[in-house]
């Protein structure tokens, strides 16, 4: 039987996962603008089909080492979960920003783009952070309830989820406080002004809340 990772692979994993996560996102929306010609419709189908399909091989890849979170708001729900301790969790919301930011400093190294950036895409009005409600607790459920009835199906669950949502919610589905936070640094097409990053952060807070309770109810008589 093989031992548990060690926190410093658990953490490493994160890091990495995060950081690839947003070099996709920041990349492929580079790409997807680059090349669509001012559609903002062609744009964001590359864009969100790079995501998910990229969600769906990091999380096999590194789920079986750390559990690939890769976002605060997930890490919050296993900790309330007590699948995770305060410490760890702690650790691994760190890990997750410092690889966040990583992430989209590589994707602009990538394109030629100069490395520090801040974003000037406003993204402001309650229906954005509705939108991000929605898509955090979408996402959470989506977690919650596959891995109870389907564990093995739960990575590419994930993906279609993010894929769908990217084109479902107001706000294209960021659901995710680290990859907000990093995004703030980018002023690609991927790319949210810092002024806007409160209201989505309380967003998926509160999704990532309201997905726990109503899906935990909702599963709780189920065997896993």
């Amino acid at each position: 039987m093989h031992a548990a990772p060690s926190m410093t692979r658990r953490l490493a994993a994160e890091a990495i996962g995060t950081a690839l996560l947003l070099a996709v996102v920041v990349g492929s929306g580079i790409m997807a603008e680059r090349l669509a010609g001012g559609n903002a419709a062609i744009a964001l189908i590359g864009n969100s089909i790079a995501t998910g399909a990229g969600l769906i091989v990091l999380i096999h890849m590194f789920g079986p080492v750390s559990g690939a979170h890769f976002n605060p708001a997930v890490t919050i729900v296993m900790l309330l979960k007590r699948d995770i301790g305060a410490g760890p969790a702690a650790a691994y919301v760190a890990a997750q920003g410092v690889g966040a930011v990583a992430g989209v400093w590589i994707a602009h190294l990538m394109f030629a783009e100069p490395v520090l950036q801040r974003s000037a895409h406003l993204r402001d009005g309650w229906p954005q952070g509705l939108a991000e409600a929605v898509a955090t607790l979408g996402l959470i459920g989506t977690i919650i309830s596959t891995g109870r009835t389907r564990p093995g199906f739960t990575p590419v669950a994930v993906g279609l989820y993010i894929t769908a949502a990217y084109w479902f919610t107001a706000s294209t589905s960021f659901a995710n406080p680290a990859v907000t936070i990093a995004r703030a640094l980018t002023d690609s097409f991927a790319g949210i002004a810092p002024a806007s990053v409160p209201l989505f952060l309380a967003g998926q807070l509160a999704g990532a809340l309201a997905g726990l309770f109503l899906f935990e109810w909702l599963y709780g008589d189920h065997a896993t």
